[in-house]
């Protein structure tokens, strides 16, 4: 089993936030995948179901982002899962809107939700860094992260939510370069491979 868990604050004032892009990509691999319905478990919202043939549990944790990784955690130890077996989906400040990486291991790089996840599993877990971009300075992210995606940027990132869904099998089975390629030739064909909005 593949626990996949999206990152975000729960809620509907954070629903649209920058910083929910890891819930809106999960709920679009639900969707794509036909999984759930999602209920409450592990201080999160969950649902099992196959992508292609691997099972999965797909988590939005309901903790806020900064205890992120006390619902991890509980969910990772009920299904006896190894760090090798958790993919988190994020936002990634320094990745241009568009663009999507795939790495195991690193830095939080001030993401409070991955210092939280690495603090209650450890480091070495897989990582999908959706990339929002960067307000330009260190003092604006705060408010930029917790800010809603503007209208002009709605087309930019349904896009990397159905890129990251339809690849998300070669995802589910550890064919990394494989889904990152995939997702940055759809992204790149609908036109917003890593471009500013």
């Amino acid at each position: 089993m593949l626990l996949i868990a999206g990152l975000g604050n729960p809620g509907a004032r954070h629903a649209k936030n920058r910083h929910n892009i890891g819930f809106m990509a999960v709920e679009r691999i639900a969707e794509t995948h036909r999984i759930g319905p999602f209920r409450s478990r592990f201080q999160a919202h969950i649902a099992e179901g196959l992508i292609g043939q691997t099972r999965v549990a797909l988590l939005m944790p309901q903790t806020y982002m900064n205890e992120s990784g006390r619902s991890v955690g509980e969910a990772m130890r009920f299904f006896k899962l190894g760090l090798d077996s958790v993919v988190v989906l994020h936002d990634e400040l320094d990745l241009a809107p568009g663009k999507v990486r795939v790495k195991v291991g690193g830095g939080a790089a001030g993401h409070n939700g991955l210092r939280s996840i690495t603090a209650h599993i450890g480091n070495d877990y897989k990582r999908v860094r959706l990339g929002i971009g960067h307000p330009g300075d260190k003092a604006l992210v705060y408010n930029f992260v917790l800010g809603d995606f503007a209208k002009s940027e709605g087309p930019w990132v349904d896009a990397v939510c159905e890129a990251v869904a339809r690849s998300a099998e070669l995802l589910a089975t550890g064919q990394d370069a494989s889904f990152q390629n995939k997702t940055h030739l759809a992204l790149e064909a609908a036109g917003f491979a890593g471009k500013e909005p």
